[in-house]
């Protein structure tokens, strides 16, 4: 269950800025600080939020588990959260991470990296 259901643990303010999916989500898309380049799309309740916030860790919800993860906790290719911004609508995520090894749990330094549907590849 998400945190949307219980009280947030997130600031009062910063709660009201979310505009979360009806389960109590908000997506995320992840980028390295660094090269600017898209490592991954997650979903993050107000808990997972929260720990992204106070621990700077990439901290996401995974909706088939459903249950809180950290990014690199079993991998050892963790996130290092540099930035946490909201988007206009409040609906959606920008985190920028330096990110450790690959982003994706492929193996691909970005879960963006197997499949070019339009567009030239490198």
């Amino acid at each position: 269950m998400s945190s949307a259901d219980t009280q947030s643990p997130l600031a009062p303010d910063v709660a009201a800025l979310l505009r979360r999916t009806p389960d109590g989500l908000v997506p995320a898309v992840v980028q390295d600080a660094t090269t600017g380049q898209v490592l991954m799309m997650a979903w993050l309740d107000d808990a997972a939020l929260h720990a992204t916030l106070t621990t700077g860790r990439g901290t996401y919800y995974s909706r088939s588990r459903q249950q809180q993860w950290v990014k690199g906790e079993t991998s050892g290719h963790v996130q290092r959260v540099r930035e946490v911004r909201l988007d206009c609508d409040g609906d959606t995520l920008l985190i920028k991470v330096d990110q450790t090894g690959p982003a994706c749990h492929t193996g691909l330094q970005s879960c963006f990296d197997s499949h070019l549907l339009l567009g030239e590849g490198e």
